[in-house]
């Protein structure tokens, strides 16, 4: 079957950037040819129809066989699928080309980051023209210092397909050097250490760790985390440096499968933080640093439904938790009376207004809050005093606090942007609430913000909840019905960051050939507050796909698009999210596309020992429960392939992924290929060496951008 190439409407006629520059209008719509290119037969999986039965439910799975993902033949479909997708878009190449060197284009080839300082040195990363990793980079905070390069991971990288590092953590006396690398996309790292003065590596590797990494204030023992078999992080352990990591202590281990370690350093640097969670409730141990035979003291216990999160500064730990407030509040508790007793109100909660996260310096709190969607930031005296509001006037943008490593500082960092703003480093003077700009990112190629428009819409849901769009298109477009638009949403985990109304570079490239581009910020996410969460999950998680289609029919309706030219873009959860609306509603767009997504919902959740299945049993449902799998199994992706019609898609996967296995998209595209009744193109790229995080490089991740833009462009029938 050669996706039979049904008929299309397509953009004809774009005389782009160049037009565009001297205000001449750029589109002219058509009817476009009848073909989209083609020639290569997709490739047809093994069908092994195997019966799945549980709690009362009876399934008939022909490929639950790509569970293996040790069987020859799960890897040589998955790669006859990577021929099958390069063979038809080969007469897109040039076009893949040409947007690939428009966003490098737009970067600044040697881009430095803008220094913090932490004890004593200035910090900072840069890149080299040409090079695709990072140079990370301090001096001396004295004047004239001379900079030095502390670790050049283009050199490390060498070799690697994937080369994935966070952070570097220098110790207390600024003598060494601990950086996790992450070689496989598989999210376990190998800890190395860097003499800083001798520029040598030392012999002390720590493998497959998890990559978070603490100092003691000795500078000569660390501590640092482990996963279990299911990638689930689970211990703290402390290394000494120079003796062998089969002697390293573990000082904590979470031995309850819903809960995961996650490790952290006080702003005081007097702490190392050791939170355990789920989804639902949260647990803090505390270690002092500066004691090498002190032992990890709980903070407060954990109490089924409470979370909070833990830091210090001035001699004081400061809360954010949920205790009386679903949307959070701050407190504070002196040490040796951290329970929740002896938690004293800070901030009140304020109706409408969701704490997000926070930061503690000398005399003052930072508060980074969302109101209606949109992110503010708050500066409380400590001392008692009204404080300052550090708002922002555009329609949608993206604010968060930046790492401001010194307590004693008397600004704070924020990063700011919008669809149509480059992404600004704020300072913001604490006493004042002054912000001053530090730093705004170079656009290369004669960007141009006024000739873009950004707006906020509001899309009503089935049940008349309102749902929040951000949109950004060029200025000069008419809401005719005729625009090609892309529609994106994550919607879990109430996270509202993943896909949020930033300032992205690639995204150009579309607009400038006339796309709208589009955010549902759906349920599921926290964007109108805790409750908006919690309305997109567990057994209210069908709302999530509801709002995305809502969004959908609403732009139609405005004429911003039609079904002839919508697209939908999501990414993970995103992904799945994107797998559910191709199912419900394959009338409504032109192409999805569906990044890395969980599709397989049901059998993955049924077993526990794969990846983050247990932890986020309070996110999606046990299916243990049968009222859980009964409503799981209603909008499981792969469970409910029809025998219908859908549009074009271009499917992810990534062969190292541990956050959606390999099989969630291989098996989706196999039974969509067996069951669709269309001849539209269906598409399935797997990243063979890489993770759920993709490539690595500063520019290689801009190679599957090309790819999606080029998709949906020809589609369109545009090939420039």
């Amino acid at each position: 079957m050669l996706e039979r190439k049904a008929n299309s409407i397509a953009l004809a006629g774009i005389a782009i950037l160049g037009a565009l520059a001297a205000g001449v209008p750029t589109r002219v719509w058509a009817q476009a040819r009848p073909e989209l290119g083609g020639g290569p037969t997709p490739p047809v999986a093994v069908r092994v129809p195997k019966v799945l039965e549980f709690n009362g439910s009876r399934r008939t799975d022909d490929y639950d066989w790509m569970r293996d993902k040790s069987d020859p033949r799960l890897k040589a479909y998955l790669e006859a699928e990577n021929a099958y997708a390069a063979a038809f878009m080969k007469p897109t190449e040039a076009l893949q080309a040409k947007i690939f060197a428009e966003i490098s284009g737009r970067l600044a080839p040697d881009e430095r980051t803008l220094p913090f300082e932490e004890n004593g040195y200035l910090y900072f990363t840069r890149f080299e023209k040409g090079k695709e990793y990072p140079l990370y980079c301090r001096r001396r905070a004295a004047a004239g210092a001379a900079d030095e390069v502390m670790l050049d991971v283009n050199a490390l990288a060498a070799g690697h397909a994937i080369y994935k590092t966070g952070q570097p953590v220098v110790s207390p006396d600024n003598g060494l050097l601990a950086f996790a690398a992450d070689t496989s996309g598989d999210r376990r790292h190998a800890i190395r250490f860097k003499d800083l003065v001798t520029g040598h590596l030392l012999a002390d590797v720590l493998p497959g760790t998890s990559g978070e990494v603490v100092w003691a204030a000795d500078s000569r023992s660390i501590l640092y985390t482990t996963p279990d078999a299911s990638v689930r992080t689970y211990r703290v352990v402390r290394h000494i440096i120079g003796r062998p990591v089969e002697n390293d202590a573990v000082l904590f281990q979470e031995d309850d499968p819903m809960f995961e370690v996650a490790l952290s350093l006080s702003k005081s640097r007097a702490y190392a933080l050791v939170e355990t969670s789920s989804e639902t409730t949260s647990e803090y141990r505390i270690l002092d640093l500066a004691d090498p035979n002190a032992k990890l003291a709980i903070f407060q216990a954990r109490t089924p439904g409470l979370r909070y999160w833990v830091q210090h500064g001035g001699g004081t730990f400061y809360i954010r938790t949920n205790l009386g407030a679903p949307d959070f509040r701050m407190m504070r508790a002196e040490p040796g009376k951290t329970g929740v007793r002896d938690w004293k109100p800070l901030v009140p909660p304020e109706p409408g207004v969701l704490l997000e996260e926070f930061d503690v310096f000398k005399g003052f709190a930072v508060l980074q809050e969302r109101v209606k969607g949109l992110a503010r930031m708050r500066i409380l005296p400590l001392a008692g005093g009204r404080g300052h509001v550090v708002e922002f006037p555009d329609a949608a943008y993206d604010a968060v606090l930046e790492s401001t490593p010194e307590y004693a500082s008397r600004a704070f960092r924020v990063r700011y942007s919008s669809p149509v703003v480059p992404t600004t480093l704020y300072d913001v003077d604490l006493a004042s609430g002054t912000k001053k700009v530090l730093k705004r990112d170079e656009v290369l190629g004669g960007f141009e913000p006024s000739r873009y428009v950004v707006r906020r819409l509001e899309a009503p849901a089935p049940d008349g909840k309102l749902v929040p769009i951000s949109l950004v298109m060029r200025r000069d477009l008419r809401r005719d019905g005729t625009n090609p638009l892309l529609l994106c949403a994550y919607g879990a985990y109430g996270n509202s960051r993943v896909v949020r109304p930033d300032f992205a570079p690639e995204r150009l490239s579309l607009l400038d050939r006339g796309f709208v581009v589009a955010i549902a910020h759906v349920r599921g996410g926290s964007d109108l507050g805790r409750a908006w969460y919690d309305d997109g999950k567990l057994l209210h998680k069908r709302n999530t796909y509801s709002d995305f289609i809502a969004c959908a029919e609403y732009l139609v309706a405005q004429k911003y698009t039609s079904p002839a030219y919508l697209f939908a873009n999501g990414l993970s959860a995103g992904g799945m999210l994107m797998a559910v609306v191709a199912n419900w509603r394959p009338d409504l767009f032109k192409g999805i596309i569906a990044e890395v997504p969980w599709t397989d919902v049901v059998s993955d959740s049924l077993d526990p020992s794969l990846p983050l299945v247990t932890v986020e049993y309070e996110e999606w449902g046990n299916p243990n429960r049968k009222a859980e799998y009964d409503y799981m199994l209603s909008y499981s992706p792969y469970d409910n392939v029809k025998a219908q019609a859908y549009p074009a898609l271009l499917v992810t996967g990534a062969f190292n992924d541990t956050q959606v296995m390999v099989w969630n998209p291989a098996k989706w595209v196999a039974k969509l290929r067996a069951m669709k009744t269309d001849g539209n193109p269906l598409l399935l790229v797997t990243n063979m060496a890489a993770g759920h995080s993709g490539a690595s490089g500063r520019l290689e991740r801009y190679k599957l951008t090309a790819l999606k833009d080029a998709f949906m462009l020809h589609l369109l029938g545009v090939s420039r």
